[in-house]
């Protein structure tokens, strides 16, 4: 079942797709990065091939389209967007039920992760994808959420400002490295591994694994 969802608090709307399959282990919220939204192919790619390891997804866009460019940067607002989307998937019908985790993507990672460090143990687990966890500053030593940062292979100043962030976590985390891959995984078969990655921590935290 996939349907456009409204979110609406106060004078914000955002707009998002959620993507709940027949047996679901839980609820995979996507933070996108600054240049990116829930049209993404990349995004959806990784969604729909969590959707057919029986996890639901929600790709929202954390910014009204009017917003984009003066607040792409801002990651206290874009975790408290974050916040309010997870809190409306507590309370709606369809998702209140599911364990929930977050995929952040380039900055958006920072705003799950910052998120996730407000929200505590509600977060089953986090997913980083070429992100920018560095920019969750002090947040990073209070995320409880188990935490796996992806970073291609070919990134290497991204992958030093997440080895950065990494010694800062303080949780269960890994670091994984995709051979070949540059920032935005766009070589063959490195966006499928960094999804494959991803499904086995859901699956793995969803399920209560250690």
């Amino acid at each position: 079942m996939q349907h456009k969802q409204r979110i609406s608090f106060g004078r914000v709307e955002l707009i998002g797709d959620l993507h709940i399959p027949k047996e679901c282990l839980g609820l995979v919220i996507f933070a996108h990065g600054s240049g990116s939204s829930r049209l993404s192919p990349r995004n959806r790619l990784v969604a729909r091939i969590l959707n057919e390891r029986g996890m639901a997804t929600l790709l929202v866009d954390l910014l009204m389209e009017e917003e984009r460019d003066e607040l792409k940067f801002d990651m206290k607002l874009l975790s408290e967007r974050l916040e309010r989307i997870t809190k409306w998937a507590e309370e709606n019908g369809e998702t209140k039920l599911f364990p929930m985790a977050y995929f952040g993507a380039s900055t958006g990672a920072a705003a799950a992760l910052i998120a996730a460090a407000k929200m505590g143990n509600l977060i089953r687990a986090v997913v980083s994808r070429g992100g920018r966890p560095d920019l969750a500053g002090e947040y990073l030593a209070q995320v409880v959420s188990p935490t796996l940062l992806i970073v291609g292979e070919l990134d290497t100043e991204v992958i030093g400002l997440n080895r950065k962030a990494f010694d800062l976590l303080q949780c269960v985390k890994e670091f994984e490295i995709v051979p070949g891959a540059t920032h935005l995984f766009e070589e063959t078969g490195c966006l499928e591994r960094a999804a494959e990655l991803a499904c086995k921590w859901f699956e793995r935290h969803f399920r209560g694994e250690e």
